[in-house]
């Protein structure tokens, strides 16, 4: 469907004359430049990737993607150094004698420790699995000096909590799932932006079409004044009727002023959501048609369930909501550590004799924590636990139909804007022409001067029905895209 290129323009001109008044008032005000106009998709796709939200979208979603790589990264073997060089220690310390009484000596200690350690988490356990290696020295002087080296050249060592949530599982488990939803809360982001857009480019375009309309009206009615003053010197009119022609004339000129206020705020506010400096040239061309496909409401709503970041979210809280009931069964009750080491190590008076002679090391404790007296405490968090996934579950059914059912409506409201902008079309073009038959007869003076304004008020309005029309149309075609994530146009999911 094509609508009227002259009502696009919205220079329904009644007589020759006033389109030319009103085009020299116009471009006082926009003056015409060199460059391309800009469409309504151009604008969008600027907006999606100059403009301030649109940076503000990409930075949120690459942090989320950050944070996904540093995930899988602290699942990997982690190698870290860790030690203390040096410690120092001076004090006062009981020395036992060969007698067996003992005497109080001062005594200078320092000290230092060097561990390197390799750490693997395992996921479906839950526990770590590490591999290290330490050097330590100690040097004492006071009434005696020594020096001593210890090593541990290898030792390998697990700890596995017992009886307890698997944290590293369901974190595995949710991670996919939060980077998906942020991916595609980037492209719900990105939609936002080319609604808003929509809005601003056709406030510009509404406030052009009512600045020229505005200054057409003015020269016109400043024409029939004119025209009213000679009748009114002969005879013609009453004065009444020259009332009327210079108060419509003076109400045309306080509405084209503004209209120019307008205009210039609408032009700024583009400019801002475009990411363009403030005094860039910007023009705009309306769109020539509107896209000719179906809008299916099944499809639609299949492709919001499909695409829509509230199933990710969805998704997210039933797993969030059973890992907390899976916490609250299993932290809150018996538990137990199991660590466990094996290793070689040795000492020496030099550190290259710390290495000789090593000697096993083995190490083994496990550790057990059972809650006796919690006054209800468990089973309360449990409860509370198993409330919280129900309120999810209610919660996430409730997103998921009202999803469907803006998806559903958003199709049939494109259809709906459609129609509309058809109708309001044929609409314009009538008015236009009727306001042309009424201005050529009032000036051979066959029809009242009520009659004129008349048909001036509802070409006015007819235009105004349009432009909202048009307006409409292409605010449902982004809004369909919106609420489905989905492209109907060219038929593939927005990525």
């Amino acid at each position: 469907m094509r609508p009227d290129p002259r009502l696009r323009d919205a220079f329904t001109a009644p007589v020759i004359l006033g389109v030319l008044a009103g085009a020299v008032v116009l471009a006082g005000t926009v003056p015409l430049r060199a460059q391309e106009p800009l469409t309504l998709q151009q604008a969008v796709a600027m907006a999606q990737e100059h403009g301030l939200l649109a940076r503000s979208a990409a930075a949120t979603r690459d942090a989320a993607r950050y944070r996904d790589h540093a995930f899988y990264s602290l699942r990997l073997p982690q190698l870290s150094v860790g030690g203390t060089v040096p410690a120092y220690n001076r004090s006062i310390i009981p020395v036992l004698q060969p007698d067996g009484s003992t005497v109080f000596r001062p005594q200078d200690q320092l000290s230092g420790d060097l561990t390197a350690t390799l750490t693997q988490s395992l996921p479906w356990t839950g526990g770590d699995l590490f591999f290290s290696s330490s050097l330590a020295e100690v040097s004492i002087s006071g009434q005696r000096t020594e020096r001593t080296w210890s090593s541990t050249p290898f030792s390998v060592g697990l700890r596995q909590p017992l009886f307890r949530s698997n944290a590293a599982r369901w974190d595995r488990r949710e991670q996919p799932v939060r980077l998906e939803l942020a991916e595609r809360q980037y492209r719900e982001a990105r939609e936002d932006i080319a609604l808003r857009t929509t809005n601003l480019f056709f406030d510009l375009y509404a406030a052009r079409v009512q600045l020229a309309n505005a200054s057409t009206n003015a020269a016109v009615n400043d024409t029939l004044y004119t025209l009213n003053k000679g009748r009114f010197e002969v005879g013609k009119i009453g004065e009444n009727d020259l009332l009327q022609s210079e108060l419509a004339l003076l109400r045309a000129r306080n509405l084209a002023d503004g209209a120019r206020l307008d205009y210039q705020r609408a032009l700024s506010a583009l400019r801002l959501a475009l990411g363009l400096p403030a005094d860039a040239p910007l023009e705009i061309a309306v769109p020539a048609d509107v896209p000719a496909f179906e809008a299916d409401t099944t499809r639609a709503v299949a492709e919001a369930l499909r695409n829509r970041a509230a199933v990710s979210d969805a998704e997210l809280q039933q797993i969030q909501t059973r890992r907390r009931v899976t916490e609250a069964r299993l932290n809150g009750g018996p538990g137990a550590t199991v660590q466990a080491s094996y290793g070689f190590n040795a000492t020496g008076s030099e550190a290259s004799l710390a290495y000789r002679n090593l000697q096993e090391a083995r190490q083994f404790s496990l550790s057990v924590a059972i809650p006796l007296v919690q006054w209800g405490a468990r089973s309360e968090n449990i409860r509370a636990a198993e409330a919280d996934r129900d309120r999810a579950a209610s919660d996430t059914r409730a997103a998921l139909e009202q999803t469907a059912l803006d998806a559903h409506f958003a199709a049939l409201q494109l259809e709906q804007a459609r129609r509309t902008l058809a109708i309001s079309a044929k609409a314009d073009t009538v008015a236009g022409r009727r306001f042309e038959v009424a201005y050529n007869r009032y000036v051979i003076g066959r029809i009242a001067i009520d009659n004129l304004y008349i048909a001036q008020a509802e070409k006015d309005q007819a235009l105004g029905q349009f432009v909202q029309a048009l307006r409409g149309y292409w605010v449902a075609h982004y809004a369909l895209r919106r609420v489905t994530l989905f492209d109907f146009e060219a038929g593939r999911a927005i990525r």
